[in-house]
């Protein structure tokens, strides 16, 4: 019998997978925006792009696809096996004490946080080294002068080796700081996700309706996503830049997120904290909503074949 927490973890692994690949584009347009210091904080969403086609034509909108990829499959998979697993743990544990919410099969605020805190350290860790080469894909033809060669692209083992020989293995970790408190992301884009369809299924239970269409999910998980990138945006920027730098680069790691925001607001003003808020915004509220509804669909797919 496989267990729901590896159902729930193929379902969102494959989400996630679907989700990416349809908003990709705008990924790399905010990360490079995140990174390159010499680019307008106010610069829209269309410059941007048109900028990109400009220098690269369309590939450079899909630099570092496959290793991103591969970072949101093992990164959802990961996240979603160890939030259910932590979800069942909990729910157990209520049903032992005989508590009302546990017959309702739903998470207190509380719970949803902790669960999600305990998910979301185990993926940064994890995931860390994937999000670190494709930061280094998706950045390095931006960074080029209009005078350089261009640089061959490299494959996810290509840059992979890259980065350790140039730099070390510990170089795979390089903003795990940043990527440990964006822990809060998804724990506020889950935990505002679980919150309202408790409270959606509620409202429809109290007119006979306790169902959720696809559309639902694809809309509760556009909101959930909109209040945690808004919040927890400048340690994504902070993220972006640390991963982004190797050691032959010149330029030191911040010791800490704190001081790393401090420089940044000395040296840019409070709008480099949000250098590419726009594209991110829309890539992050549409891979969200996708996620969900395409997650929650293979998720039913995978549970009616498993059940022949």
């Amino acid at each position: 019998m496989v267990s729901e927490s590896l159902v729930h973890a193929c379902a969102g692994g494959a989400g996630g997978l679907v989700a990416m690949t349809a908003t990709y584009p705008l990924m790399a347009i905010s990360t490079r925006a995140a990174v390159d210091r010499s680019r307008k904080p106010g610069e829209s969403l269309v410059q941007a792009l048109r900028t990109v086609l400009e220098k690269e034509g369309v590939l450079g909108l899909y630099d570092g696809l496959g290793s991103s990829l591969l970072g949101i499959g093992v990164s959802n998979f990961v996240y979603y096996f160890f939030f259910e697993a932590a979800r069942d743990f909990i729910l157990t544990s209520k049903r032992l004490t005989r508590s009302t919410t546990a017959a309702l099969g739903t998470l207190t605020t509380l719970e949803s946080i902790v669960a999600g805190l305990l998910a979301g350290s185990a993926t940064a860790i994890i995931s860390n080294p994937i999000w670190v080469v494709n930061t280094r894909q998706t950045v390095r033809t931006s960074q080029q002068t209009s005078a350089a060669p261009v640089l061959r692209r490299l494959s996810f083992l290509a840059t992979l080796r890259s980065i350790v020989e140039k730099d070390g293995v510990r170089a795979l970790w390089k903003g795990i700081g940043p990527a440990l408190v964006l822990v809060t992301n998804p724990v506020l884009q889950y935990t505002a996700f679980e919150q309202l369809k408790t409270w959606v299924l509620a409202s429809r239970a109290a007119r006979g309706h306790a169902s959720l269409r696809d559309w639902d999910h694809f809309w509760l998980g556009a909101l959930s996503k909109l209040i945690s990138t808004s919040i927890t945006y400048p340690q994504i920027v902070i993220k972006a830049r640390q991963q982004a730098i190797s050691n032959e680069a010149g330029r030191p790691q911040k010791a800490n997120v704190w001081t790393a925001m401090t420089d940044v607001v000395h040296e840019e003003g409070l709008g480099g904290l949000y250098r590419g808020i726009s594209s991110k915004l829309l890539q992050s509220i549409l891979t969200a909503a996708i996620l969900f509804a395409s997650k929650e669909r293979i998720y039913q797919i995978t549970k009616t074949l498993l059940a022949k």
